[in-house]
């Protein structure tokens, strides 16, 4: 069974450690993502990646806030009225069903949401999916090791299985980064 990460700890998404060492505009420049991008944020949380998605993009451009979790999407819709926003779309998703239409963003961003998934490769495909010819997407994962925070190592993914994964699934691998000696990052591009 994946690990799944619980609503109780929320906190944990958006807290000084994890400014310091995964600030999200730096890291989504790190990652690719660039003004004229139609970004998916795929199990966004509360939010923590898609605001600043949102202002780093073009302004008609949309960000795409997707969650399973309403409360989650709550969150979202009340930092983006916060931040005074208004290209942010937040949908309730099902685990495999984004509910976007096919070939709809060019940047897809799951942040240590893969991990959970049972099959996934049926996600990868459904990122596919959403994602127009040439689009990237970008994983952010915890590294494969024994540490304190995160999940259990045994249900990590390792970055060269992750690379694997998604070079199989017509995918091209782009670059890759860490974070912190906790997270990686892979980008990829979809191939036609």
């Amino acid at each position: 069974m994946a690990h799944k990460f619980s609503l109780k700890s929320k906190s944990k998404l958006d807290n000084e450690w994890r400014r310091e060492n995964l600030p999200a505009a730096q890291t989504l420049k790190n990652l690719g993502l660039t003004s004229e991008d139609v970004v998916a944020d795929i199990g966004s949380g509360i939010g923590y990646f898609t605001i600043p998605a949102a202002q780093l993009v073009n302004g008609e451009n949309q960000v795409f806030a997707l969650d399973i979790s309403e409360e989650m999407l709550a969150e979202v819709k009340q930092r983006m009225a916060d931040a005074g926003l208004s290209n942010i779309i937040t949908i309730k998703t099902e685990e495999y069903d984004l509910k976007i239409p096919d070939a709809s963003v060019t940047y897809a961003l799951i942040v240590n949401v893969l991990h959970e998934i049972k099959d996934q490769n049926r996600m990868i495909d459904e990122i596919h999916r959403i994602l127009k010819p040439n689009g990237q997407i970008a994983i952010i994962e915890w590294i494969k090791a024994d540490m304190e925070m995160g999940p259990p190592c045994d249900g990590r993914i390792g970055k060269e299985e992750l690379i694997h994964l998604l070079t199989s699934k017509n995918f091209e691998y782009v670059n890759s980064t860490e974070f912190a000696t906790v997270f990686y990052g892979v980008v990829f591009r979809r191939l036609a």
